[in-house]
């Protein structure tokens, strides 16, 4: 009875640790598989968002240079772009939605955070550039197409815009994309966070100034998003729109160039004045003393991009359309 007690015992013993010892290798594996996937999703998400400025590329003749430039602040003229892009890859690897707020821009970097305004109607967004465009030679900004609709502009399909960057937030972003990817390098398990994705609330938006912009609300342009009358150095979240104060009236000029001698300013002036009234203004340009050549006022926005092809073709390939 003993003998026959201790070999049941035994044998207990024996299939309890053959138990034990396959679930701590179940256990292991589940684990290893984890850690695996975890790096995985891990890459698949920084592959999705990346910080890229780019080299000098050139479309229809014109060079851009991309860089980083955190003082940049320039009004021209956005456009929109939506359904022949939905769903493909920007230029930095993410993948583009129609319905949500970004934008294309030419030179800075990707990403960067901007305010736009609406020199129309006053609404103001700041918006997430993940793209490269728009490769119109007239335009200086391609909005998504929701983000079109927060600024009152979707049915237009352009509009007369400031486009400033935001500095702080715009360098904060880009030293957590630039230290994730470092870690990324080595092998460190990491995932970029999103931003703030919009918000809206029910408050009528009033409609400022006397542009042709200024129109009700079309069906597809929600006409109760949340408004906020804040000042220009206050920062709403991406999403919110808000409102700032602008002129009633906007110029459109075409800008051959900015020179620092006279005599070649006036050269230019001469020979751009075929084409319609030039002028040429001094202008001080980060200390500098700077004589601009400009074509203009120019009626609108059509007439603006007519003009702007002639004085590339004359051989100012840096020439671009401002708004004052």
């Amino acid at each position: 009875m003993v003998s026959q007690r201790a070999f049941t015992n035994l044998a207990v013993v024996i299939v309890t640790t053959l138990l034990l010892g396959a679930c701590a290798e179940t256990q292991f594996i589940a684990q290893t598989v984890k850690q695996v996937s975890n790096k995985s999703e891990s890459k698949k998400s920084l592959s999705s968002s990346s910080y890229k400025i780019g080299k000098p590329y050139q479309i229809k003749g014109v060079w851009y240079y991309p860089k980083e430039d955190f003082e940049y602040d320039e009004t021209g003229i956005g456009s929109w772009y939506g359904p022949k892009f939905h769903g493909l890859k920007t230029a930095n690897g993410e993948i583009y939605d129609m319905n949500g707020i970004s934008a294309a821009h030419k030179t800075l970097p990707l990403p960067s955070i901007v305010r736009v305004t609406n020199l129309g109607n006053g609404r103001t967004l700041n918006i997430r550039i993940n793209d490269r465009g728009p490769y119109a030679h007239g335009r200086i900004l391609d909005l998504s197409r929701r983000a079109a609709q927060l600024l009152g502009f979707e049915k237009q399909g352009t509009a007369r815009i400031r486009v400033r960057i935001l500095a702080k937030e715009s360098r904060i972003l880009a030293t957590r994309l630039k230290g994730d990817a470092e870690l990324a390098e080595i092998g460190t398990p990491i995932t970029v966070d999103s931003l703030p994705k919009p918000k809206v609330s029910s408050q009528a938006l009033p409609v400022i100034g006397n542009s042709d912009q200024n129109q009700q609300p079309g069906p597809n342009l929600v006409a109760n998003e949340r408004v906020l009358a804040a000042p220009e150095n206050a920062a709403p979240k991406i999403g919110t729109v808000s409102l700032e104060p602008v002129l009633q009236q906007t110029r459109i000029f075409i800008q051959a160039g900015a020179f620092a001698n006279f005599d070649n300013a006036n050269r230019v002036r001469a020979i751009l004045s075929s084409l319609g009234a030039v002028k040429v203004s001094p202008v001080l340009v980060n200390g500098r003393d700077l004589f601009r050549v400009r074509v203009g006022p120019i009626k609108s926005i059509a007439d603006a991009d007519h003009m702007l092809e002639q004085v590339i073709a004359s051989g100012y390939t840096d020439a671009r359309t401002i708004v004052d």
